[in-house]
């Protein structure tokens, strides 16, 4: 397999130890909903570990939380409560929407609170060797120290300082050596949560905090080793937060932090940056209420993860109708396999599902490209379509191509919100009943059948692969 590396620049082989694949993927900070530029990252990274386990790779994935920050200390005081109720709270929110959107759980879900030894070792470690420096209680890393500085932006350096000190407020421009240092220990202002660090150039022990940057660092080391296989995140996070992890990390370490660094697009709404003050922010919880989660997920998945992505009414309206293709298909194998006989797979069903297996693989492993793998599987999706309504077709046949059908799907986290197996009893008996009058030529009954399903709520509507149930809308 191969993946773009933003660090060089190009796509490279994933060349791992012992066939195990360790992966860091930069989590939410949790003080709020998550919204659909959040979601993007989520989906992408959770893609890449299920088809690396696809193809035969163990994976060690971890994802943080950022649990104590300036945004959750200001939420925190608007509403008179602790910062750990709120960061606890959006945790939880976080796991319902990520519920919502088929993602698997990390094997570890660090958060900052938890690995404050692990921090402060590091951040102690950098003081020692040289690369950060004190004042008062703030310690800040020093970036002249780390020659190479700046290689995964690769933006030019004095662009880099000239944007740094616009951001740097006056009090910081006073005692910080170069507008491009950045915190690794802040003081804990009155009334924030602080933790107490003993470093060797302080009379006392400093009450403070983290800075952003520092936290991954170690949490990275801590969970995944010093060299880690694929450190990933959303493409906002290229510079300042990876590159500054790059240099705590390798100035602490001596040693690569990661040997391949990938990047997910931005979103965009209407074709313009998703942003608050545009009023074009939108949450995933509000679209999942409007369309569900997996419309959601798949509309992320329908372009590569490189490519810029436009989010309107008319491409969540599309990703429903691509659904509801592949659920029909669905639907229509679970109606037709108990009616078809035969165990013989013919030799063109099994050319067939070799063919796709391998196209499927081909442009998956081609920098995981998800929009490519779904033209595979929509193509699949017409070849089973076919076998149904093909009465020559054995259940054998049918059933090799679902399968296959069923394993690139899952590749992909969809086809988990079946709504048709959500059905009452009650209706799926009336439709069968139904479907007995219409054998029996009794046109009169199965009309009244029929209407007597749509009083209830639901429509009928026919295919070649039979009936289908669905639930009527209401507006």
């Amino acid at each position: 397999m191969k993946i773009y590396n933003t660090m060089s620049k190009s796509k490279e082989e994933l060349i791992v130890n012992n066939n195990c694949v360790s992966i860091y993927a930069c989590g939410p900070t949790v003080y709020n909903l998550i919204h659909i530029g959040n979601a993007r990252p989520l989906c992408v990274f959770d893609v890449l570990r299920r088809y690396l386990k696809y193809r035969g790779y163990q994976v060690k994935y971890v994802q943080n939380f950022t649990d104590v920050d300036d945004k959750i200390i200001k939420r925190a005081n608007e509403l008179g409560v602790s910062a750990s109720e709120i960061s606890e709270n959006a945790i939880k929110d976080y796991f319902k929407d990520a519920e919502g959107l088929n993602i698997i759980k990390a094997d570890i879900h660090p958060k900052v609170t938890e690995n404050m030894l692990q921090i402060i070792d590091i951040v102690k470690t950098l003081i020692e060797k040289g690369f950060a420096y004190q004042i008062n209680n703030d310690v800040y890393f020093e970036t002249a120290k780390f020659s190479e500085y700046g290689k995964l932006s690769r933006m030019p350096l004095d662009e880099l300082r000239a944007g740094a000190s616009e951001r740097v407020s006056k009090s910081e421009a006073e005692y910080k050596k170069d507008p491009m240092d950045f915190a690794l220990w802040k003081t804990a202002k009155e009334g924030e949560p602080y933790w107490e660090a003993d470093f060797k150039s302080s009379l006392s022990a400093c009450k403070g905090r983290p800075g952003w940057h520092i936290e991954c660092s170690a949490m990275t080391r801590e969970y995944l080793g010093e060299t880690i296989d694929i450190h990933g995140g959303g493409a906002d996070l290229i510079f300042p937060h990876h590159e500054n992890e790059i240099a705590q990390s390798e100035a602490a370490t001596g040693k690569p932090l990661a040997k391949i660094w990938m990047h997910n697009e931005m979103i965009n709404v209407d074709s313009q940056k998703m942003a608050k003050s545009k009023n074009n922010f939108f949450l995933v919880r509000d679209v999942a209420g409007i369309y569900g989660y997996e419309p959601i997920r798949f509309f992320l998945l329908n372009a590569h993860y490189r490519s810029k992505m436009n989010y309107t009414e008319e491409v969540m309206k599309s990703a429903v109708a691509s659904l509801e293709r592949l659920y029909n298909c669905e639907n229509a194998v679970k109606r037709i396999l108990p009616e078809k006989t035969g165990e013989t797979i013919s030799p063109d069903v099994l050319k067939i599902t070799e063919s796709y297996k391998n196209r499927f693989i081909e442009v998956m492993d081609d920098d995981l490209n998800t929009a490519d793998g779904l033209a595979v599987i929509f193509e699949l999706t017409r070849e089973v379509n076919k076998a149904i309504a093909d009465e020559n077709t054995t259940k054998a046949d049918i059933e090799e191509l679902y399968k296959l059908f069923n394993e690139l799907t899952d590749v992909l986290g969809l086809l988990y919100s079946n709504q048709e197996s959500e059905i009452p009893a009650e209706i799926l008996e009336l439709a069968e009943k139904r479907k007995e009058a219409r054998k029996e030529k009794n046109f009169t009954l199965a009309d009244e059948i029929r209407n007597e399903i749509i009083n209830k709520g639901y429509t009928l509507e026919e295919t070649r692969q039979g009936t289908i149930i669905k639930k009527i809308a209401v507006n």
